[in-house]
């Protein structure tokens, strides 16, 4: 049997949907220690998993060619809030199989047969490694409005990665509202958005990557970090507006707006599709950060669930069978 455990992960937006630049995507994020994913393989001569998974179970086991695999989630991620539960999901299964198999797994180079890391590198690299990440996109000629079928790309490389500092915290908080966009759905809005994009958002996510989150991130500055990225998914916002009904998905605007007026909270936005919406904090301001995050809830009438975060500094733990590569 091989256990295998890891993180959630935030998605602070890209830092370019316009096909007038050269290199498409090149998304920005953190990985979580909380919300958490655990799932645990053993063989099989069948495929035995919960619905959520099966399909990609099936898939990791011809891949691998082996017959089969049972396969157990003990503690899920939520589905399509903006967390990332679907690379991670995929990505767990594949090292959980590959390691009841005595099989050691390359998850970047199975990711792309897996239907994952096509536009975003975040979660595949957070899986690998942990930490804050930026990867450096796709070329633009090579992938434009139309995601290459499953498995002819590769997955966005590490432009830089760096240590998230011990005393950060992260706010999470997931209203409860209708899921975030997924699968074909997705599929077509994003292309939608990179039709039409505007270039000029992207000259200026480029100086707040450069000038701002990157030496915040390097120099422990949770303040600058938080209201760089803030910005960034700001201006996202502006390319999805017609997609997702204004610059934060409903409710998210509203949630966003409160967080960001408390001062224990340096930056807030909406995390990928939403609906989560996060707030970067710090040890200190933890509990006051949480406690805006309930009331931000109970102002707009919603229920949810609120978590504080810490950076996660590692890759998928796995225990029984060999690390991914």
């Amino acid at each position: 049997m091989t256990r295998v455990d890891v993180g959630s992960r935030l998605h602070f937006g890209f830092g370019n949907l316009s096909l007038a630049h050269e290199r498409l995507y090149g998304a920005l994020g953190v990985a979580l220690d909380r919300p958490r994913l655990s799932l645990r393989a053993e063989p099989a001569d069948r495929v035995d998993a919960p619905q959520r998974c099966e399909r990609t179970v099936e898939t990791v086991c011809d891949l691998l060619e082996v017959p089969g695999a049972s396969v157990t989630v003990t503690d899920p991620l939520p589905q399509h809030v903006g967390l990332g539960s679907g690379t991670q999901l995929a990505l767990a299964v594949a090292v959980a199989v590959g390691g009841a198999y005595d099989r050691s797994i390359d998850v970047r180079s199975l990711a792309p047969k897996l239907g994952r890391g096509g536009r975003s590198g975040i979660g595949v690299a957070t899986f690998e490694g942990g930490g804050f990440v930026l990867d450096g996109g796709h070329p633009t000629a090579r992938f434009t409005t139309d995601r290459p079928v499953d498995g002819a790309w590769t997955v966005p490389p590490v432009a830089a990665r760096h240590r998230i500092p011990d005393d950060w915290r992260f706010l999470v908080v997931l209203p409860d509202a209708e899921p975030g966009r997924s699968g074909e759905t997705e599929e077509e809005s994003i292309r939608g958005v990179v039709e039409r994009a505007d270039p000029d958002p992207a000259d200026r996510i480029a100086g707040l990557i450069n000038r701002r989150v990157l030496p915040a991130i390097a120099t422990g500055n949770a303040d600058r970090f938080g209201s760089a990225v803030a910005e960034i998914g700001r201006l996202n916002g502006t390319w999805y507006a017609d997609e997702q009904g204004g610059v934060y998905r409903p409710p998210v605007g509203e949630l966003v707006g409160a967080l960001a007026a408390e001062p224990a909270v340096y930056g807030a936005g909406q995390s990928s599709w939403g609906p989560a919406v996060y707030g970067v904090t710090d040890a200190a301001n933890a509990a006051a950060a949480r406690s805006a995050g309930e009331a931000a809830l109970a102002d707009a009438g919603l229920d949810g669930e609120v978590v504080i975060a810490s950076g996660r500094n590692r890759g998928a733990s796995v225990d029984g069978g060999h690390r991914p590569e």
